[in-house]
């Protein structure tokens, strides 16, 4: 299933003018990239540039790890998206939360053994609405680890941006960030020969629909969070994406969910409950400006 099929990353599939369909993936992501980096940069430099200016070495090496492993995300999960099911990519990126927690215990954090208890429940509802892909190919196995792989870059992505979010606003971080990635990507298409325009008129509304939705509204709000919650609550949050999206399907496409989608999203809310409700006081609150 090519990348532009489903709401992922890639969001959309493009159509050049001449009417040829094209999905060039990584090009997607570039751009829903460059474009939030070009709505966000002025106001950020507006208002927070006493924030980009004072800078130390260090947290420039947190913001371009974290643009990097955002980039690398955005490359291995569209291009999965185009080798191996719906189904299994969306199972496997979603083990960003299982990488957030074994990153965190590897770091010296304490992991409570309810945590990961929840992370098993709230995983097991992402298994019951994805299914388990059977399919064994070459293409496809290649498919489930560059899966596997957007699931840990995703999870580098999240943990480095909660450390960046102690001394950026969300402003500021999504401005440095987003511009960071959309250069990366941009390398990545060049080498790659992606077409990056020449796009059809309704195929740029799909791109600014997926850029105010997916990245203005999705990523965004997610490192605003990073401000008040742990890397492992705001990735297990993440996990609503997946009966989100059936249930939308549901209801703008006619495409009604199986009964699985149900009982998934209930698994999944038990397990963001569990893994909430067992926090140790004051682990989700850090001293960062949050707008």
């Amino acid at each position: 299933m090519a990348a532009g099929a489903r709401g992922g990353p890639g969001g959309v599939g493009l159509r050049t003018a001449d009417g040829c369909q094209r999905r060039p993936a990584v090009a997607i992501a570039f751009w829903r990239n460059a474009i939030a980096t070009a709505l966000l940069a002025p106001a950020a430099a507006v208002t927070r540039r006493h924030e980009l200016t004072g800078l130390d070495r260090r947290q420039l090496t947190v913001l371009v790890v974290a643009a990097t492993a955002l980039a690398a995300h955005f490359a291995t999960w569209t291009l999965a998206l185009k080798l191996t099911s719906v189904a299994s990519a969306t199972a496997l990126v979603c083990l960003t939360v299982g990488w957030v927690v074994l990153i965190s215990r590897l770091r010296g954090e304490p992991v409570a053994g309810m945590v990961v208890a929840g992370l098993g429940i709230a995983f097991a509802g992402v298994l019951v609405i994805s299914g388990v892909d059977t399919t064994v190919s070459a293409e496809a196995i290649t498919g489930d680890l560059l899966a596997f792989a957007g699931g840990f870059f995703a999870a580098v992505y999240t943990i480095a941006g909660g450390e960046a979010r102690r001394w950026l606003s969300t402003t500021a971080y999504t401005a440095c960030c987003y511009g960071l990635c959309a250069v990366l990507l941009l390398v990545v298409c060049v080498v790659g020969r992606q077409d990056l325009w020449g796009y059809s008129a309704e195929s740029w509304l799909g791109l600014l629909a997926v850029t105010g939705c997916a990245q203005l509204l999705g990523h965004s709000v997610f490192n605003h969070l990073l401000a008040v919650m742990s890397p492992t609550v705001v990735s297990l949050v993440i996990l609503l994406e997946v009966p989100g999206a059936a249930l939308l399907a549901a209801a703008f496409l006619g495409q009604s969910p199986p009964l699985g989608v149900y009982g998934g999203l209930v698994l999944i809310l038990a397990g963001l409950v569990v893994v909430v409700a067992k926090r140790r006081a004051g682990d989700e609150l850090v001293a960062t400006p949050v707008d």
